[in-house]
């Protein structure tokens, strides 16, 4: 069990902080630190989702460079990191890829820092990735979050990560690492 778990960083369909639909960028932090991440809770596949040529190309070339060039023969790690880590252009394209992968259809699972009446605790979902065998795909936001269509196309929504202050602004990178420990580290 917990051998079909998949995670998507959606860069579009998000929201700017007015509120407007929009295509953030791709970081370099994002791409390393969440391959890393990835890789060390034996995700099966992270999906970096850009529609946006420019971008797929330069996160492609970084990509590369340490599965096929010169950093992958100076940083094995990072080179076993990147092997679970690529493009696609959609959210809809990640989900078709995991279907054709496993054969059906994956629970998604999106967070945010917000309650919906579909939110479930770490424990519940933990327990059943634990306890299946369906894949699943965690979609975290970029920019102000995910756009509803994104949230109501969710099976569940994590509940928030909170800290002991008011402040809840936490890089994606950061909330990715704790949620994989919540759902798939040691117990």
């Amino acid at each position: 069990m917990r051998n079909k778990i998949y995670l998507g960083l959606v860069h579009y369909p998000v929201y700017n902080k007015r509120h407007d639909v929009v295509c953030t960028s791709v970081t370099n932090f994002d791409i390393h630190d969440i391959s890393r991440s990835c890789r060390t809770y034996d995700v099966k596949g992270y999906r970096l989702i850009v529609p946006v040529d420019a971008q797929k190309m330069l996160t492609d070339r970084i990509i590369n460079y340490w599965q096929e060039g010169t950093g992958g023969n100076y940083n094995k790690d990072r080179e076993d990191a990147f092997s679970i880590t690529k493009v696609v252009d959609s959210v809809e394209d990640t989900i078709s890829e995991i279907e054709k992968t496993e054969g059906q259809k994956p629970v998604i699972i999106t967070t945010s820092a917000r309650i919906f009446p579909n939110t479930a605790s770490y424990k519940k979902v933990s327990e059943m990735m634990f306890n299946d065998d369906k894949p699943y795909l965690l979609l975290f936001g970029t920019g102000w979050g995910l756009t509803d269509e994104i949230m109501d196309m969710s099976d569940y929504i994590l509940e928030p990560i909170r800290g002991n202050t008011k402040y809840n602004h936490l890089s994606v990178r950061a909330a990715v690492a704790i949620i994989l420990d919540r759902l798939l580290g040691e117990n």
